[in-house]
């Protein structure tokens, strides 16, 4: 939202002398920056917040906006208390409810003034730590070379997603800051090891919030970029299309999906909503002695049964059906098939709070119609990825009315989310989304 003009007040932002008390280090560099600094001063009581970590300042945190011309979007301004006294910098937008996301606190700045109001600097120093923590954890691999280098606020570059698809890096951008400093975040990227290629993919209806207007952007930026790459993670082969959803493959549930291939020996195993065949490609490979993936979208499942070739899977074993989740689950029930091990694993049925009542009843249908078809003893792995119905604590409720409703008893084995390549700040439990419960279901 607009910030109103109340907001703004004219006098400069106040350079330290030997009379005045002694400037923070923010301070100090601020008042050397050529173009000046503007402040954005919070209300009094919402200050300790952002000390704390949380890296959004949403517009009703603010009190006053000090400095001419007044910030525009993107611009780098002081986050104040409200004596004042600087907190912390960050990336200005005068549109979105994020009025300020926060890049540096005070103490950090202090320790570090080389990346102070720096955004290329910062840029380049957080995208070297987000390589290094990936490198501890083991990615990328002789086995792995697919993963989430750059994940938002969890990597402290709120807004920035960067994908590694074996030798390309797909960039996902939902936040004007980002946007704005796009060529300095390619120019970061392509310097890192066995990268041959960058996609840029700008998320439309989020950019739309923060006040960008979609003409002035491409939808999407693929050049010299393959049409489809070929990667492996935890030793599966597959093909990943540029133009797939979201950045083009789900690395996220990369444990999960291993956990499925550890209990899959000797069993039928069904995949609903299984996009190019994931969890199913792991069941396989774990020894399941039949399986069946569906899902309603034709090119994920030409994909799909293109794995199967990829990975010289015999296809007597594993096959892969266009139909909707709902009416194939109704129609199993009809003839009264039954499967050892169930994967769910829908789309986002609730992208807001606002559509979380709607997305529950969802849940639960779909859910209740897949305990149905678990085999009495079997297990059903079943998954959100809609940050507000994890977040709320509401999955287990509903998947124990779905049990209910269809006279079953569950019990919890498992319970995941995404995986480590996907941190998560703390101060910003916003950022986890992704749920995965694995059930006995009797």
């Amino acid at each position: 939202m607009v910030l109103p003009t109340r907001f703004f007040m004219s006098r400069a932002l106040p350079l330290a002398t030997p009379a005045a008390a002694a400037a923070t280090t923010l301070q100090e560099i601020a008042a050397a920056h050529p173009k000046g600094v503007a402040k954005v001063v919070l209300k009094k009581g919402k200050a300790q917040l952002f000390k704390d970590g949380s890296p959004m300042v949403y517009s009703g945190a603010v009190d006053r906006i000090i400095g001419r011309p007044p910030p525009t979007t993107g611009d780098v301004v002081l986050v104040a208390d409200g004596t004042e006294k600087p907190i912390g910098w960050g990336l200005y937008n005068s549109v979105s409810m994020f009025c300020v996301r926060l890049m540096q606190l005070e103490d950090e700045a202090t320790r570090d003034t080389s990346s102070a109001l720096n955004v290329v600097r910062l840029l380049e120093s957080r995208i070297d730590a987000a390589v290094a923590l990936r490198e501890q954890l083991g990615l990328p691999s002789a086995t792995t070379n697919v993963y989430r280098l750059v994940n938002s606020e969890g990597d402290r570059l709120s807004g920035l997603v960067v994908d590694i698809i074996g030798d390309e890096a797909v960039i996902a951008s939902s936040a004007a800051w980002v946007e704005k400093y796009k060529q300095h975040i390619k120019e970061c990227i392509s310097r890192l090891k066995n990268i041959n290629s960058i996609a840029w993919r700008p998320s439309l209806d989020l950019l739309k919030q923060e006040g960008l207007v979609s003409s002035n952007m491409e939808d999407s930026d693929l050049s010299n970029s393959p049409r489809m790459s070929q990667v492996v993670e935890n030793g599966i082969s597959y093909l990943v299309s540029s133009e797939g959803q979201k950045t083009g493959f789900y690395s996220d549930q990369r444990d999960n999906r291993s956990y499925i291939s550890s209990i899959s020996e000797g069993k039928r195993v069904l995949d609903i909503c299984c996009y190019t065949g994931g969890f199913a490609l792991n069941a396989v490979a774990g020894g399941a002695c039949s399986v069946t993936g569906v899902d309603s979208s034709s090119p994920a499942l030409d994909i799909a049964r293109k794995n199967i070739t990829l990975n010289r899977f015999d296809s007597r074993e594993i096959s892969f059906t266009k139909q909707d989740a709902t009416d194939f689950l109704k129609s199993a029930l009809s003839r009264g098939d039954v499967w050892d091990l169930v994967i769910l694993d829908p789309p986002k049925l609730a992208p807001t709070r606002k559509a979380m009542q709607k997305a529950s009843g969802m849940y639960r249908n779909l859910n209740s119609l897949a305990m149905q078809v678990t085999k009495r003893g079997g297990c059903l792995m079943t998954c959100s990825c809609s940050g507000a119905i994890t977040q709320s604590g509401v999955f287990l409720p509903i998947l124990q009315g779905a049990a209910s409703a269809t006279s079953r008893k569950i019990t919890i084995l498992r319970q995941s989310g995404a995986a480590c390549d996907h941190p998560i700040d703390p101060s910003y439990p916003q950022g986890e989304y992704l749920s995965n419960v694995l059930l006995r279901i009797s």
